[in-house]
């Protein structure tokens, strides 16, 4: 959506490209802290990304620029 390089969100976020990694191959819910998680939410956010439903309830995201 933002079309954003792993190195992007890594300098924009904090998150080493290495964390990312391992986030983007997880199948399912990443091992992560919850710290972690909040900052790449966050940075998501800021560029326009919004999150929706819950994690049982169709969660997804869509651009709200």
């Amino acid at each position: 959506m933002l079309k954003w390089s792993l190195e992007d969100l890594s300098e924009k976020s904090g998150v080493g490209t290495t964390t990312l990694k391992r986030f983007e191959a997880a199948s399912g819910v990443s091992n992560g802290n919850l710290s972690t998680f909040q900052r790449l939410q966050d940075v998501f956010e800021a560029a326009g990304i919004e999150f929706i439903g819950s994690p049982g309830d169709r969660p997804g995201v869509r651009l709200n620029k």
